[in-house]
């Protein structure tokens, strides 16, 4: 039986729980609840939270008070961990948002660490980016709700860009290339149905593992 392992905040669990229960024989193994070994998953999400703490960049941080306050250094290290372990054993994995980001890190790309604009209330109530898409990208939307105050700046070794905001040439979607099911967004398919097919396909690299 296939397992899938994450580090998941309990804020976000409702979000998600809808795409777990669709696939009731693959167990969810959440770090922030115990202890999950990781020689045992079968497959790594990545989910959103707050900013990666800064001793795990590969970049320097002229001004530490454009990151997050709530920062969770013991979080940062198991995803770095588990990162490295997927990939040595090719897992299945899917990053969203800051999950995106520390994909794109652990792979030795940098972050523009505060994109003006972007902590202010107003862009909560504007959320909706249009895409520029790859043509070769599997996934393609035209629109995605997408809000966050970092993003890829350099990209990490092998991935490839699939999706960029229209207006602001943001980085929303990529890959890793040459590796069975490696897909990194910026924004939150949790959050809609139009975003099913992301985690169907996902889910059916665990099943098919």
């Amino acid at each position: 039986m296939p397992s899938l392992a994450t580090w998941m905040r309990g804020k976000d669990e409702k979000w998600f729980q809808p795409f777990f229960d669709k696939h009731p024989d693959i167990p969810v193994c959440n770090a922030r609840k115990g202890d999950v070994a990781l020689e045992e998953m079968d497959g790594l999400l990545l989910t959103g939270g707050s900013d990666i703490a800064p001793e795990f960049l590969k970049q320097e941080v002229p001004d530490p008070s454009v990151l997050d306050k709530d920062v969770d250094a013991a979080r940062d290290r198991w995803e770095f961990a588990a990162m490295k372990d997927a990939l040595s054993r090719g897992l299945p994995i899917f990053a969203i948002c800051k999950g995106l980001q520390l994909f794109n890190v652990a792979l030795g790309g940098t972050l523009k660490l505060d994109i003006p604009g972007h902590k202010l209330p107003e862009q909560k109530e504007h959320d909706i980016q249009p895409l520029r898409n790859d043509r070769a990208a599997t996934h393609r939307f035209t629109k995605v709700n997408s809000s966050h105050h970092q993003a890829i700046d350099r990209l990490g070794d092998g991935c490839e860009v699939e999706a960029w905001c229209a207006t602001d040439d943001i980085i929303e979607q990529i890959r890793l290339r040459n590796y069975p099911f490696a897909l990194a967004v910026q924004y939150h398919p949790e959050r809609g149905r139009i975003y099913n097919e992301l985690f169907e396909d996902f889910f059916s690299r665990l099943d098919n593992r």
